[in-house]
């Protein structure tokens, strides 16, 4: 059985493939119903479903080519049922680049990890 830490990390290896094949509705079961995100710009999206309608129009801008999170760091929690992911992520549209830090907070259900909240920060754009 994979560690806590390799299961968090396979995740959200999935969750960039999903986000490069522009499938936002395969993201849904990542995510708990009350999931909040907070985006770059720093607006907050409430609910799983809202997430995956802003990542669908995401994917609707033809400038648009995809998100990738990158892991540093998982720190799971002594009962190991919640986690931290820190990391770095990219955004890639065809005329700009933006980056920057993220936290994701993940919660195990049923045997599953799943996020409760994500916090991006745009610290750099290009184009």
């Amino acid at each position: 059985m994979p560690s806590s830490e390799d299961a968090i990390r396979a995740r959200r290896r999935l969750t960039n493939k999903f986000i490069a094949a522009h499938e936002a509705q395969r993201l849904a079961p990542f995510f708990v119903a009350d999931a909040n995100l907070i985006g770059g710009e720093g607006g907050l999206i409430s609910g799983v479903r809202r997430i995956v309608e802003a990542f669908a129009a995401q994917f609707a801008d033809p400038d648009f080519i995809t998100y990738e999170r990158t892991p540093a760091q998982i720190t799971v929690d002594m009962d190991d049922a919640r986690a931290a992911e820190r990391g770095t992520w990219v955004g890639r549209w065809k005329d700009q680049t933006l980056a920057g830090d993220y936290l994701a907070v993940w919660r195990k259900m049923t045997g599953q990890w799943v996020i409760e909240q994500e916090l991006y920060v745009t610290l750099s754009r290009e184009g």
